[in-house]
């Protein structure tokens, strides 16, 4: 992953401004890892440092598409109400079916897509471009491998754009991005707040 491929529908909530650094948060509605262990560390990271980096959050789609949609997403950021597995957990954890955290930072719905429009555009090449020395394959084997690409993402129905785009290897996800869109870091799943904030403030220093 070496640009960050945001590819988002208008957004939801607040306006997102790029900086000489930026974090991307992914998360899915569905998802209660990401209300336990993303929203907070990242609601605590915009406190602190929301006049220098900018903040985006963005809410995929790689499963439970019931779910996992722009309609939940507003009713979580006008209401904070929960759906599917999110409110199970705290329903039978908490006995509450509302999230009691707001999200402060701006947030977008990915841009989702079918399995046609998908593989007939230039996204398939841009992601094995990613695959390393795909430039020095030979032609023949550079078109077997977007070919196998193209079939694997043809039994997809819907893709979400950013999430498939930079290879996500799941929720919740953190990108730290540049101005230029250049990825300077990469994180996956339950993260320690401390870890994140060092990285951006050596980021920041650094610029």
């Amino acid at each position: 992953m070496s640009k960050f491929h945001l590819n988002i529908k208008e957004l939801v909530q607040g306006e997102f401004k790029i900086n000489k650094v930026n974090l991307a948060f992914v998360f899915q509605v569905n998802c209660p890892g990401c209300f336990i262990y993303g929203i907070p560390i990242v609601n605590e990271l915009y406190k602190s440092f929301n006049d220098k980096i900018g903040f985006i959050g963005v809410a995929t789609a790689f499963e439970d598409f019931e779910y996992n949609n722009e309609a939940s997403l507003k009713l979580l950021l006008e209401s904070g109400e929960l759906v599917g597995e999110t409110k199970k957990y705290y329903h039978s954890n908490y006995g509450i079916s509302n999230y009691t955290e707001t999200l402060n930072f701006p947030v977008a719905f990915d841009n989702i897509v079918s399995a046609e429009e998908f593989i007939n555009s230039n996204k398939i090449e841009l992601i094995c471009s990613a695959i390393p020395n795909f430039e020095n394959f030979p032609p023949k084997e550079r078109e077997a491998v977007v070919q196998k690409v193209k079939e694997f993402y043809s039994e997809i129905p819907l893709i979400a754009e950013t999430f498939t785009m930079n290879q996500l290897r799941g929720t919740p996800s953190f990108v730290v991005f540049d101005d230029n869109y250049n990825v300077m870091a990469y994180y996956f799943g339950h993260q320690n707040k401390e870890i994140l904030k060092t990285k951006l403030e050596d980021l920041l220093v650094s610029f």
